[in-house]
């Protein structure tokens, strides 16, 4: 009888072996998807009904937004049409006090459930309005359920939302970075990235970091378009630079890091010979495509891994693709045509606008002038 129970609970143990090491193996985990962009101006309220409606598609777990929601220092392409197509009248006044509603309207309201993750840019601090002005504004995006309770699992004292977050998921941290003034990174906010970065460090559970702000570090091959524009910006770009490089090479986590800013999409953006000559090349992405006036590429944008100007599209994340590590994210470029815009937006719009704005839309002058 003894024999018997022993010899059936191993065949039991051996047919469920597989199943157990499966369920606890680092390398069983579920593919999933995110999607990420900026720049949304000038032709935003057009782009990113269409950017919603593929993401969806694509099951996206949620959408970043690296910041520069409407143009500000005068009124949005899209705006003025929208209005003009009703038979309204615009003016920079009217235009001032409705151009956040008209982005939460028509650009965050077609996401419907999908997790929205808003980022700050230089264009939310454009006069007059303030970085102030937009974390009371957009408080409960900076205050999203994931957003509060990681920050106050860092710290139980900090009640209040700031312009810089982070958030884990799956054993990702993505880190959101408020570079969208020239004081910045702050002694506050360098000392809070420290804190984080240290942490993750030290957790075995955190495998990769995800880290989106608007402008890019220094030294890319946009530098000229970057947080290399002022003193503060080169000196703390620098040193987060670093962090993150060390992170990676030295704590083995995975690395991948987005900006916006520059109105094209660019991968390999830190392929510099000052990178290459100061510790090493993280991935990097510029994904500034989201309906703002397209610029002209850098020159030495030849060195990147890929690099396209004049369209309009976003980048979706596919995590834990099949057959690669853990924590390992796969990055595609979603490029539109104007088939790829939503029939009803076509129609309050027009044809002809949707047109002009995947057609033309363009900023012909050197992109250190553009701001």
């Amino acid at each position: 009888m003894y024999r018997r129970k022993f010899f059936l609970a191993t065949a039991v143990a051996l047919i469920l072996c597989p199943l157990i090491h499966a369920a606890d193996s680092k390398d069983a985990a579920a593919t999933w998807t995110f999607a990420v962009s900026g720049d949304s101006r000038n032709c935003g309220d057009v782009i990113m009904p269409a950017i919603a409606a593929d993401a969806i598609q694509h099951n996206a777990a949620f959408y970043w937004h690296l910041g520069d929601l409407r143009k500000i220092y005068g009124p949005d392409e899209d705006f003025v049409q929208e209005r003009a197509v009703a038979g309204k009248p615009t003016d920079i006044v009217d235009y001032e006090n409705h151009a956040w509603n008209d982005f939460v309207q028509n650009q965050i309201k077609p996401w419907g459930d999908v997790p929205f993750f808003l980022g700050i840019g230089n264009h939310e601090t454009t006069p007059p309005k303030t970085r102030e002005a937009f974390a009371e504004y957009f408080h409960k995006y900076l205050n999203r359920p994931e957003l509060r309770a990681q920050r106050l699992k860092d710290n139980p004292r900090a009640t209040q939302p700031k312009t810089y977050y982070h958030w884990v998921r799956d054993g990702i941290d993505f880190i959101y970075l408020d570079n969208a003034t020239t004081d910045q990174f702050s002694t506050v906010q360098m000392k809070w990235i420290e804190g984080v970065l240290n942490r993750d460090r030290k957790d075995d559970t955190i495998r990769t970091l995800v880290v989106g702000m608007h402008e890019a570090l220094p030294e890319s091959i946009s530098a000229n378009h970057s947080m290399n524009e002022y003193p503060s910006g080169i000196e703390t770009g620098r040193r987060v630079y670093a962090m993150l490089l060390s992170m990676q090479n030295d704590a083995q986590k995975i690395v991948y890091v987005l900006a916006s800013h520059s109105h094209f999409f660019m991968e390999g953006i830190f392929n510099t010979p000052y990178w290459k000559a100061n510790g090493g090349v993280l991935p990097g992405w510029i994904i500034g495509t989201a309906g703002a006036e397209r610029y002209r590429l850098p020159p030495a944008a030849g060195d990147a891994k890929a690099a396209k100007t004049d369209v309009y599209g976003y980048m979706l994340a596919t995590v834990n693709p099949a057959g690669e590590p853990r924590g390992t994210i796969h990055f595609q470029f979603v490029e539109f045509n104007e088939d790829s815009i939503p029939s009803d937006v076509v129609q309050r719009f027009t044809k002809l606008f949707v047109h002009e704005c995947l057609v033309g839309n363009r900023k012909m002058t050197p992109v250190e002038l553009n701001h």
